[in-house]
């Protein structure tokens, strides 16, 4: 080797050299480091687990029939307590003022006339909610949520169209109305001649099956305390995982009924009582999920098919002040009673006057709970928000009210509201009012075109079109790009946006 060139080795090449120096350094580091590491671990919150959803859906509450909301002499201290600890909505709406109809906006995001499905189903019926739908109780399934529902289902009365054929894992309840039996308003047997008397007894389901009919009206006077134990139980049983608890009452749907323990009590009428029977069982679900420790995990939201029925007098609730009832396109058939709690999310105690529709709760919920959305167009927005009261700008300023099979009625943006000439059901005749379980007979009336403003006029009295012409322009423009996509039978328009409902063998 030439002189003076050291050989590789003797310079350190190929093999590591140890300067403790640096590595005294490094160790002092780590150990000035670890302690702090050692103490983010311990206060660190590990994930949040997704929360638990719990939708209470009344039949047939009106606006006014809650305490919170002005309902009286009765007392609801339940529901009171919900709001005081959730926000109240002085401006949700339901789909349309009819069951199946506001039943499958809730389940599907959509208005209902977009996928098919009008009116109110019976035991006959030839339609059905499309099994190519995706209901929320599908979506939260996919997500690991084990799903029940406990009540009126009302999209489909035999398989393949049931609870457990639509994304839920258990069902108890009945597959329709409660009115929907051979049994006459007084309770007593109808003739089988006639059209109600050819209606088979009410069958009882769980799971795909029978498991019992009601009869008499001693049998509906069960059905809440029913509900509500196996809704309780349901909530017990399934603590230690996510899940999705969807609790359709029958009442306060003619014929109303109160169990033994609530007859009599209110001291207002067989009305009162089934209020405050309903009251109680919202509060034993909040007691149970306060019990089990899930309260702060649970987005709970109570709420109303529709209007009330105001046909059956007082049987039936009010609209507090609204004008007309369910099966109208008016306010006081779609507007309703929504309050929404999750400790710690919602603040206790607030107030929303946004507008909100039923469509919204899919899209909110499933994005809370880290669902997907569903894959075909939906009509509900997400109002998440609202509930953070993060956001000045409404997520929803358009209603269009829609009735019948498919009769754009109405449009609403913001304060506004344009109705379309039409002909409409009407409770404002003294005749169409009935007493004591027994309806008056149906009435009608011709609508013209009129705007509202229901800021200062909500209970729609007052036509303002002459002076705000360029409101009614407006939304007319509104109205045209609804029919466009949802059609309209007045105008005789088909909608290019509409899917079919499912048609029952």
């Amino acid at each position: 080797m030439t002189k003076g060139i050291s050989k590789p080795e003797e310079r350190g090449i190929g093999k590591p050299r140890l300067n403790t120096c640096f590595m005294k350094k490094t160790l002092f580091k780590l150990l000035l480091i670890l302690p702090i590491v050692s103490l983010v671990f311990c206060f660190s919150k590990p994930a949040a687990p997704p929360p638990n959803v719990v939708i209470i859906f009344m039949d047939d509450m009106g606006y006014g029939d809650v305490e919170c909301y002005g309902g009286y002499p009765y007392h609801t201290p339940n529901i009171n307590q919900l709001a005081a600890e959730g926000m109240r909505f002085t401006n949700y709406y339901a789909a349309q003022a009819v069951c199946s109809a506001s039943r499958a906006a809730l389940m599907t995001g959509c208005y209902p006339n977009r996928i098919g499905i009008s009116g109110a189903f019976n035991h006959a019926s030839k339609a059905a909610l499309n099994p190519n739908e995706e209901t929320l109780a599908e979506l939260l399934k996919a997500q690991g949520y084990h799903t029940g529902i406990v009540g009126k289902w009302h999209l489909g009365s035999r398989q393949p169209y049931l609870p457990l054929q639509n994304g839920f894992d258990e069902y108890l309840g009945l597959p329709y109305s409660n009115d929907m039996w051979p049994v006459n308003y007084d309770g007593t047997p109808l003739d089988t001649s006639t059209y109600r008397g050819k209606y088979p007894p009410l069958p009882l389901i769980e799971g795909n099956t029978t498991i019992r009919t009601l009869k008499t009206l001693d049998d509906q006077a069960e059905l809440t305390q029913i509900y509500t134990e196996r809704a309780t139980r349901f909530i017990r049983e399934n603590k230690s995982k996510p899940f999705f608890l969807y609790l359709a009452h029958s009442m306060v749907h003619v014929p109303i009924a109160a169990s033994e323990s609530f007859r009599g009590k209110s001291g207002e009428g067989l009305f009162g009582d089934v209020m405050q029977e309903v009251d109680w069982s919202v509060g034993e679900v909040m007691k149970t999920l306060e019990e089990n420790g899930l309260a702060e995990n649970t987005f709970l939201v109570f709420t109303s098919d529709n209007g009330p029925w105001l046909t059956f007098g007082n049987h039936a609730g009010n609209t507090g002040g609204l004008r007309e009832g369910k099966g109208t396109a008016f306010d006081g058939g779609l507007k309703v009673p929504c309050i929404m709690r999750w400790p710690g999310k919602i603040a206790p105690g607030t107030i929303c006057n946004n507008m909100v529709a039923a469509m919204d709760l899919l899209p909110t919920i499933a994005k809370l709970c880290g669902a997907k959305q569903p894959s075909n167009q939906i009509d509900g927005v997400d109002i998440w928000p609202l509930l953070e009261q993060s956001s000045e700008e409404p997520p929803r300023d358009e209603f269009a009210y829609y009735y019948d099979r498919n009769n754009l009625k109405g449009i609403r943006k913001g304060q506004w509201k344009l109705t379309f000439p039409c002909n409409t059901q009407t409770y404002k005749v003294a005749t169409a009012i009935g007493n004591d379980g027994w309806p008056g007979k149906y009435a009608s009336t011709a609508v013209g075109l009129a705007l509202f403003d229901l800021r200062t006029d909500p209970g729609e009295t007052l036509d303002v079109q002459e002076k705000y012409p360029e409101k009614v322009a407006e939304l007319q423009v509104i109205a045209d790009k609804y029919r466009l996509i949802l059609g309209d039978d007045l105008t005789k328009t088909e909608g290019n946006g509409v899917r079919p409902a499912a048609r029952v063998d």
